[in-house]
């Protein structure tokens, strides 16, 4: 007789998922939900139209199994890089201020015409960022091995 796989008989790799779409995004938009980054770890390569972030995740991919094993949360470092990107807007972000950090609300998209659209990443404290882009195209890949959470809990949100 068989038995179903578990979680824990699969051995854990980094993320590495792209979105092409909106609701491809949203699954993204999840993962980096209550991400943070020092303002020095954003950059826009305009020759190269990316937008990326060096981000420091937190990983809700893991949180229940964390929860059941009772066990410390964790986070992750990875890299958020939207592709295609024409303009970069900014509201409330200040880039030279080298010791803010920001936390990652959501990410959304709004399309425009032809393919075109608008990637918003919405930060805590009334903080956003446009990105104007030709098509959406947007990478999440974790770049270093997951490590606990400082604070050694999960992100909460007020009701």
């Amino acid at each position: 007789m068989s038995t179903d796989a578990t979680f824990e008989d699969g051995r854990e790799a980094p993320l590495r998922l792209k979105a092409l779409d909106a609701d491809d995004l949203t699954v993204i938009a999840a993962l980096v939900q209550d991400a943070v980054f020092p303002a020095t770890e954003m950059t826009w390569d305009r020759k190269n139209r990316r937008f990326a972030l060096l981000l420091n995740r937190f990983r809700w991919e893991d949180a229940d199994n964390a929860r059941l094993r009772k066990r410390d949360f964790e986070r992750v470092q990875s890299v958020l890089a939207i592709e295609d990107v024409t303009r970069v807007q900014s509201q409330g972000v200040d880039k030279s201020d080298t010791d803010m950090v920001y936390a990652l609300l959501s990410v959304t998209f709004e399309a425009g015409e032809d393919g075109t659209g608008r990637v918003t990443l919405t930060l805590a404290g009334d903080g956003a960022i446009a990105l104007e882009v030709e098509a959406l195209e947007v990478l999440l890949r974790d770049v270093t091995r997951p490590y606990v959470a400082p604070s050694a809990k999960a992100p909460s949100h007020p009701e």
